[in-house]
């Protein structure tokens, strides 16, 4: 292993990993010391054996809040969505994982497909600064976008205000529709978010141990093995990088 590295990813001997908390298909629970675990952190800790240190948990409640802190040298790798805006900071490899977002409509409502989204007067209730949110910011362009700040904030949004549609990630709105009678989920997908591990831009030498990291990761089977250990349903491996 380069020196060079471990001096970029591990500066203070330990490998800090920022986790996003509210990402329940890459963190679905906690150990019995309290720390995350899942698909995320069982990557954070494939990343810290394979350069010979230990690794800590640097968690947080959204994935803003984790972008946001690669200016305050919080962590040394994140693992979070990759988005444009976020990329303008933080070094991203290709995704390891992808997951599906899509639309939910109400009992009665008339939209039919995810193209019908986009039109005026229509209301999206979506998470503040979730991967997805951030692509609809840039893709939507006569509906509204209304913003909660969690998950469970958006829904009770969508339901309270009465809007058109719902967007999130497809496996927790698998979960939202059982309590929503006649709403329905919309055929494909309107992105998928692509789940990556980022660090600062200026470490360029850990930004490419992490890529080809990332490339071997998908390659041998460890992102399934995790999926699998885990028992996630709507999290899949993401192709090779081109």
């Amino acid at each position: 292993m380069s020196p060079e590295v471990i001096a970029e990813l591990a500066p203070t001997g330990v490998l800090r990993a920022g986790i996003n908390l509210s990402n329940f298909l890459l963190v679905t629970g906690r150990t019995a010391a309290g720390e995350p675990e899942g698909v995320s952190p069982g990557m954070a800790r494939a990343i810290a054996d394979r350069l010979g240190v230990p690794v800590r948990y640097v968690p947080f409640p959204k994935p803003g809040l984790l972008a946001d802190a690669v200016d305050q040298d919080a962590w040394d790798i994140g693992l979070i969505g990759a988005e444009p805006q976020r990329a303008e900071k933080i070094a991203f490899t290709a995704a390891y994982a992808e997951i599906e977002a899509t639309y939910l409509v109400p009992a009665g409502s008339p939209i039919r497909s995810i193209a019908e989204v986009d039109r005026p007067g229509i209301r999206i209730a979506v998470t503040a600064r979730a991967a997805y949110d951030l692509w609809l910011e840039r893709n939507i362009h006569q509906a509204t976008l209304i913003r909660a700040e969690s998950l469970d904030g958006a829904l009770d949004l969508f339901k309270a205000e009465g809007l058109e549609v719902l967007a999130g990630l497809r496996p927790r709105l698998l979960t939202d529709v059982e309590a929503l009678p006649g709403a329905r989920i919309l055929d494909g997908q309107f992105t998928a978010v692509q789940q990556a591990i980022g660090t600062a831009r200026a470490k360029t030498a850990g930004a490419a141990f992490l890529r080809d990291f990332v490339e071997e990761a998908k390659a041998s089977g460890l992102v399934a093995r995790l999926i699998e250990q885990h028992k996630v349903r709507g999290l899949s491996v993401a192709p090779a990088a081109a």
